[in-house]
């Protein structure tokens, strides 16, 4: 992948097309952490870090703003703000024929364009030499594959990818070479890096710099 792209949406909105509410509330996640506005807490719960970034997205910051509490991801794809930033984030989607009844579904056209944007845009062998902007498209079309392969530490502590379950799918999506050089990579950046206080974190604390980074 590289830094420009020939789709005209946002990671937020085609992660929305590729895994619906939960898809565009990861990814949304994602770039807040990328951008140092959101630490962990206990329990796998997230929180807003610091001043809000300038320049942020009208769904990310409605994200944002609903992390001045800790929230679980799951939390989050149900809380009432979030619901209606996502109802907002549908309308254009629906405009431009991607959305249709019932219940505003990616069409089959929606469905074809994601798996072209899927070959187009593969998934990253490593994360060396990957943009912000690279690892957000590849989180928005591969979903937890791409979590795992790009930012492990913060997948799990989240709760966005589930503990021991790392390696699922990824095999398949690199093929027995990349995978081998993906696995050697993964297990060098979580080794030694839980203390013992467990996949929740529960040693750090929203507010306690506990987070860490990827």
């Amino acid at each position: 992948m590289d830094g420009g792209t020939d789709i005209e949406w946002e990671p937020h909105q085609i992660a929305l097309l590729a895994g619906g509410p939960p898809g565009a509330v990861t990814v949304a996640l994602v770039a807040l952490h990328l951008l140092g506005a959101v630490e962990n807490g206990p329990r796998r719960t997230l929180c807003a870090a610091g001043p809000e970034p300038e320049g942020l997205g009208p769904f990310e910051g409605a994200v944002l703003d609903c992390l001045h509490e800790p929230r679980t991801a799951r939390e989050l794809v149900r809380h009432p703000d979030v619901r209606l930033a996502l109802a907002l984030t549908r309308i254009p989607l629906a405009e431009g024929g991607l959305l249709g009844h019932p219940r505003l579904r990616p069409t089959r056209s929606a469905r074809r364009r994601v798996e072209f944007w899927r070959q187009r845009h593969p998934l990253p062998t490593v994360r060396h030499g990957l943009t912000d902007d690279d690892t957000l498209l590849a989180v928005a079309l591969h979903g937890d594959v791409a979590l795992r392969l790009l930012l492990p530490r913060f997948a799990l502590r989240t709760g966005l990818a589930a503990p021991g379950t790392a390696a699922d799918g990824v095999r398949f999506s690199l093929g027995r070479g990349r995978f081998l050089r993906w696995r050697d990579a993964y297990e060098d950046s979580v080794s030694g890096d839980w203390g013992g206080t467990g996949h929740g974190d529960q040693s750090g604390g929203c507010g306690s710099g506990g987070g860490g980074s990827d």
